[in-house]
């Protein structure tokens, strides 16, 4: 996949699970990937606009907003989430271990390769990706409404901000400043 690293434009990233297993079945792995994703955010330099956590994907919008690189972030938070995972499922000898070797005799966490990545160049581009980030877990049955779904921003872009990972202000492509987030109608 050829990535397009532009500090003027925000990314909707959307990353899988091995062979697009439930790996985030329980609310203590999504506890785990949500927890990560605030150190990851809080030790890198990147703007976190929306996010969501399903079973077995994740998807992300942000911003890089120096080199518009986010591939050392990216690699950062999975290689974590799946080093902390991992080890515990072996302390456990969990069963699922089995279904996470590749050909090659090796462990895998998440799907091999960059997985979905695509730039967001307008405004109206930025608030379709929210929506549809928003909205994954309700299209999925997981929840009546995007703010019942406790692993994704819908709530904090809902006014919720109590022990929410806080997300950036909105970046304005066209005007190359952020303002104020808002209400996604």
């Amino acid at each position: 996949m050829r990535r397009i690293n532009d500090a003027h434009h925000a990314r909707f990233l959307t990353f899988s699970t091995y062979q697009n297993l439930n790996l985030f079945g329980s609310e203590a792995l999504r506890d785990t990937f949500s927890a990560q994703l605030c150190r990851t955010r809080s030790l890198q330099s990147f703007s976190l606009y929306a996010w969501v956590l399903m079973p077995n994907h994740v998807h992300l919008l942000i911003r890089d907003q120096e080199s518009g690189q986010v591939e050392r972030m990216l690699r950062s938070l999975k290689a974590t989430v799946a080093r902390t995972i991992l080890a515990r499922w072996r302390e456990l000898d969990a069963p699922v271990l089995e279904h996470l070797i590749d050909r090659r005799g090796n462990t895998r966490f998440w799907q091999r390769g960059g997985g979905h990545d695509r730039n967001i160049v307008s405004n109206n581009e930025f608030d379709e990706k929210i929506g549809y980030i928003h909205m994954n877990p309700v299209r999925a049955q997981l929840a009546n409404s995007p703010t019942d779904w406790a692993w994704s921003s819908a709530r904090w872009w809902y006014g919720d901000r109590e022990g929410e990972i806080q997300c950036d202000h909105i970046f304005d492509p066209k005007e190359s400043k952020t303002t104020p987030s808002g209400h996604p109608d």
